[in-house]
């Protein structure tokens, strides 16, 4: 079937342009995306919201165990993509969509535990204080869940997350449907309007303002996954929020290799729980990856999962350099590796397929999806 040959030669490679050797700037990729409809949607029964919240996921299954995987199926891909939406009122619904690869010409053709360490020698995160950072780009699109984790602002009312800080892959977990995601704003002192009150030796106190989160979407990859080998792969999820946040956003892009990322190197911020009250910035060097996933030893806490993954590239068509958001943060991987034992923190990969799903979710039409 040419469309399943089409389908899985996108999962194994997905690239169409790359920087060119010549060019000296790391440049983003030009990407055909598929495109990822809706085709029924299901209501379910209401949720009992009885699982607790896991800042952090734990699977055995490193990049070898990965890479030797077969190939999931044209069905299981559907399968995976289809996704749970969880409505504020506590509602829920089941949405199954096609996969469609679009020719040049624009018509639509079908396919068919262990002890656990984040930290690697050297703590190398940094602490962000004072407003003039914390509310400025891109540190000011790193929000809070009240369930503990970190988010990162998509779009004018959604924030991109990790799939468990909403569903541990059974259930959805406590506070999941009185969902809020939480904004860094300067603290006011003594009453004060407004003020210029940043002359204080001492760094400024922040404070959260909250918004509820309208709906939440997951992809079922996850739920059934339930973080094994396929479910981490798909450990993502998108809020949209009731009412517009006001700050500035970072896109989405799809994940280039990590030998074209500059200097091989990967960024996020996340509000890590061993730093209550402080967004925690770091920087690493990817170690290896797979399809999916992103394999690196960036320190991190629990807390800091769902963070946005970005780098900075040119954007050729623009002509200016742009940071897009690749991945998200995962959590910790323990793996043995002949007998040796290997500790990862993994990102999950923006690929083509994940990134007309969520930009999906976000636009609500394919015609703005079309190149990642």
């Amino acid at each position: 079937m040419a469309g399943l040959s089409t389908l899985i030669l996108l999962l194994c490679a997905a690239k169409d342009v790359v920087p060119s050797s010549s060019h000296w700037k790391p440049t983003w990729p030009s990407y055909r995306v598929p495109v990822i409809l809706p085709q029924s949607t299901l209501n379910l029964d209401k949720p009992q919201f009885d699982a607790e919240a896991r800042l952090e996921v734990v699977s055995p299954c490193g990049p070898t165990c990965h890479k030797s995987s077969p190939l999931p199926t044209y069905e299981e891909v559907k399968n995976y993509l289809s996704y749970e939406t969880l409505y504020a009122n506590g509602s829920l619904t089941e949405t199954e969509v096609g996969i469609y690869i679009l020719s040049n010409g624009g018509d639509g053709s079908q396919g068919k535990s262990r002890t656990k360490r984040q930290i690697y020698g050297y703590d190398s995160r940094f602490s962000i204080f004072g407003k003039d950072f914390l509310l400025n780009y891109p540190f000011s699109t790193s929000v809070k869940l009240s369930t503990g984790c970190t988010g990162t602002l998509v779009a004018e009312k959604h924030v991109l997350t990790a799939a468990h800080c909403i569903h541990d892959g059974k259930s959805y977990v406590k506070g999941a449907q009185k969902l809020r995601v939480g904004f860094l704003k300067p603290r006011l002192k003594d009453g004060s309007k407004g003020a210029n009150i940043t002359n204080s030796v001492m760094p400024e106190k922040m404070k959260f303002q909250w918004i509820r989160v309208k709906r939440t979407h997951v992809p079922k990859g996850w739920i059934k996954g339930n973080a094994n080998d396929i479910g981490m792969d798909y450990d993502y999820a998108l809020l949209e929020l009731k009412k517009p946040h006001k700050r500035k956003f970072m896109k989405i892009g799809v994940s280039p290799p990590a030998r074209h990322l500059p200097g091989g190197r990967i960024h996020f911020s996340g509000y890590d729980n061993d730093r209550p009250g402080n967004l925690v910035y770091r920087f690493c060097d990817v170690k290896d990856e797979t399809y999916d996933l992103l394999y690196q030893q960036c320190d991190a806490q629990p807390g800091a999962s769902g963070s946005g993954v970005y780098v900075r590239m040119w954007k050729r068509q623009n002509h200016k350099w742009e940071r897009k958001i690749i991945g998200i943060f995962s959590g910790h991987q323990w793996v043995d590796m002949n007998g040796t034992p290997q500790d990862f923190n993994v990102a999950v990969r923006i690929t083509p397929l994940k990134y007309a799903q969520i930009c999906y979710w976000i636009k609500g039409n394919y015609l703005d999806c079309r190149e990642g």
